[in-house]
């Protein structure tokens, strides 16, 4: 997980019948937001509460919706985005660049351990797996497989414990928001950012995978696309929980009823066949099985059969997850 200082905010100080937001300065690259200096002639200012921490926060909210509407609006409104999402991805960009060595380490190591225990131990065993009347090592069975598995993890956790640390202990989104920047794109930036870190987690591990010759074929750049919009997907179903999260131990949750099972029932170990006929009606339904569904092909040097059908469920996944996160996430703050 990246982690970022702790933000603080000076009081909201302009002169009379200055706009708000004419006082906010840029957002810096450590998280913090500079105010000009305060007008003595301005009327008294509040008294601190004992939690320095919680009196900033109040008072950027109380100045967030002066800016940008009253909290009697519904949540569930439509997204107002704009470009000033691109200042809140940059500052997670240049918090994680200091770390961007261990954090590639950590989120290759154990799909890494898998590829290597079950590919080569247990497709020793199993020889080839045939797909459509076509012979496939289960080597390359498994790692077309988990790179999506590795893709909605390193989503997940960006979008779990990183992104609630910057919006819940750290304060950072507080901090954000004495900027003219709304919480609506603070929320699209941290499910773009989680969205890259999986793509930038799978391209590490595509890279391993080529080194090792598992798979040549010519259309495996081709899993990009697929592999950004899967982590679009489980970043954005991510921030869903994250909005209704009190404590880290809520994401226990979301990993052992959710993701844990999905992984299993994906395709990403053995064909959808396999299952009870039942079961596999629901697996085809579950967004993993059709990331799986449209990267496997790719590895095998064949086009996806029925690709719209998988993009299109990906797609609505993502839209309905994002509309809800977005929507929990208003009333969490109060906006």
């Amino acid at each position: 997980m990246s982690s970022t200082p702790t933000n603080t905010q000076a009081d909201d100080a302009r002169e009379p019948g200055q706009d708000p937001m004419l006082n906010i300065n840029a957002l810096g690259t450590d998280g913090g937001i500079s105010n000009a200096p305060h007008d003595p002639t301005s009327s008294p200012q509040p008294a601190q509460s004992a939690d320095p921490s919680a009196s900033d926060a109040g008072a950027a909210r109380r100045r967030y919706r002066r800016v940008w509407g009253s909290q009697s609006r519904s949540p569930w409104r439509a997204p107002q985005l704009d470009r000033s999402f691109i200042p809140v991805f940059l500052r997670n960009f240049l918090v994680w660049r200091k770390l961007a060595i261990p954090s590639l380490v950590g989120n290759i190591a154990e799909p890494l351990i898998w590829l290597v225990a079950f590919g080569y131990g247990m497709g020793a065993l199993v020889g080839s797996i045939t797909i459509d009347g076509t012979a496939v090592p289960y080597l390359l069975f498994l790692a077309s497989g988990s790179i999506c598995m590795s893709a909605m993890n390193a989503a997940s956790f960006e979008a779990l414990y990183s992104a609630f640390s910057r919006m819940h202990v750290q304060k950072t989104w507080d901090g954000i928001m004495n900027a003219p920047i709304s919480l609506d794109n603070v929320v699209l930036a941290e499910m773009l950012w989680a969205a890259f870190k999986a793509l930038f987690t799978s391209t590490a591990i595509m890279g391993v995978m080529l080194a090792l010759k598992i798979s040549t074929s010519t259309h495996l750049f081709l899993a990009w696309p697929v592999l950004l919009l899967t982590g679009i997907t489980f970043s954005c179903l991510a921030l869903v929980f994250n909005a209704l999260a009190k404590g880290y131990d809520f994401f226990t949750y979301y990993f052992t009823l959710f993701l844990t099972p999905m992984m299993f029932l994906s395709g990403v170990f053995f064909p959808l066949t396999q299952l009870p006929p039942w079961i596999a009606a629901i697996a085809e339904a579950l967004p993993l099985a059709n990331a799986v569904a449209l990267v496997r092909p790719l590895f095998m040097d064949q086009w996806p059969t029925q690709w719209w059908l998988h993009v299109g469920v990906l797609l609505a996944y993502a839209v309905g997850a994002f509309w809800l996160a977005l929507a929990l996430t208003r009333k969490r703050f109060g906006m």
